[in-house]
């Protein structure tokens, strides 16, 4: 009878643990620079590297966190603004099941794209495939902290946001350097990228993604490294046609999945437009400059980083762009505000409230 009594105990305390974790509304990240918020800091020999000054001035201590910019990514905004956790990298040694369970965790990688030959030169970034793979890892972590079916629940309950492609283009078919330059034409790449798209999104919806977003491309060939490449220093628009290109066979595919896989809520956040118009109209949304970077190397351009020596801007939110690649912090927000009115994003409790004031430092991981 001792036995059984204490079996039983063990199994009411294990079950009142669990209520608590399914409980809880996490995202997972997957993408690239524009999302990563440390993950390549600890891949020692990434080019790909933002763990320099000036990058993180404008964010919590002010020193370098791994974000790509001097502030917060949309994905941090939007996920403030909707009452959600800011999911931590997941290659931060600190990340444990119960930092999962409570924050969700983030896969983004600098340099990262759909395709797994992408960004190559930058030695060490983490794909799609790959950033999927570790979920599928993180899973059998949780799996064996609470057991499969709150496991199950749980992930169920998360929100999803994918949010690569540019590297894509940019640094792959654009190149000239990968066989992926001369192995396809501008539709059959996009026709590639959907195709491997499609794969990655089913495994994620058969790992238990339910609600997911998958962030469109902006008009790439305007970022200050596209443009001073050029001959002119105008956008090129060969480049933004492929972002369109992409914007809409995503959108196509997004429509299709949500349609065709179970209990599926997926989406494509396409903010082309306004982003266009911001670095077409800059002063009509308050912005000063929308086709040089805040942080620079003097006329030493591109320097593909912002580096320590870099002078900055004299006001950061001015500028549409912080470095050759990257949008600001107030840019970020912009296109975070347009993606939550367009798609009238609730908060994680269900209301539509006004949001809370968004967090200045990191989740605790304590």
């Amino acid at each position: 009878m001792k036995l059984i009594f204490k079996l039983l105990l063990l199994i009411f305390l294990g079950l009142g643990a669990i209520d608590g974790y399914h409980c809880k509304v996490v995202q997972f990240i997957f993408g690239d620079s524009l999302s990563d918020v440390g993950n390549n800091r600890y891949l020692s020999r990434s080019l790909a590297n933002a763990n320099l000054p000036w990058y993180g001035i404008d964010f919590a201590n002010g020193l370098p966190n791994g974000r790509f910019t001097n502030g917060r990514t949309v994905a941090d905004i939007i996920g403030d603004k909707t009452g959600l956790p800011r999911p931590p990298a997941f290659l931060d040694p600190s990340l444990s099941e119960d930092v999962i369970l409570e924050n969700g965790v983030n896969f983004a990688s600098g340099g990262g794209g759909i395709l797994n030959e992408t960004g190559g030169y930058f030695i060490q970034r983490l794909s799609l495939y790959k950033q999927i793979e570790l979920f599928q890892g993180v899973q059998e972590l949780i799996k064996s902290k609470i057991g499969n079916q709150e496991a199950e629940k749980f992930f169920q309950e998360g929100r999803y946001v994918v949010a690569l492609g540019s590297n894509d283009f940019i640094n792959n078919y654009l190149t000239g350097v990968y066989s992926d330059s001369w192995k396809y034409n501008d539709q059959s790449f996009v026709d590639y990228l959907m195709e491997t798209l499609d794969s990655q999104l089913k495994m994620l919806h058969r790992m238990g993604a339910r609600q997911l977003m998958v962030f469109g491309l902006g008009p790439m060939g305007c970022i200050p490294l596209q443009r001073v490449l050029s001959t002119t220093g105008d956008c090129q628009q060969k480049t933004n046609k492929l972002a369109i290109s992409f914007n809409q066979a995503a959108t196509t595919l997004l429509n299709s999945l949500s349609s065709k896989l179970a209990n599926a809520s997926f989406k494509f956040g396409d903010a082309y437009d306004v982003v266009n118009d911001v670095i077409t109209n800059p002063e009509k949304y308050g912005f000063k400059n929308s086709d040089s970077p805040c942080c620079s190397f003097g006329r030493i351009r591109p320097a593909l980083t912002c580096l320590p020596a870099s002078t900055l801007c004299k006001d950061r939110s001015k500028y549409v762009f912080w470095d050759e690649y990257h949008p600001t912090d107030s840019a970020n927000e912009l296109i975070a505000n347009e993606l939550i009115k367009k798609f009238g994003f609730l908060r994680a409790d269900g209301t539509n409230n006004a949001p809370s004031p968004a967090p200045a430092e990191e989740p605790s991981s304590d």
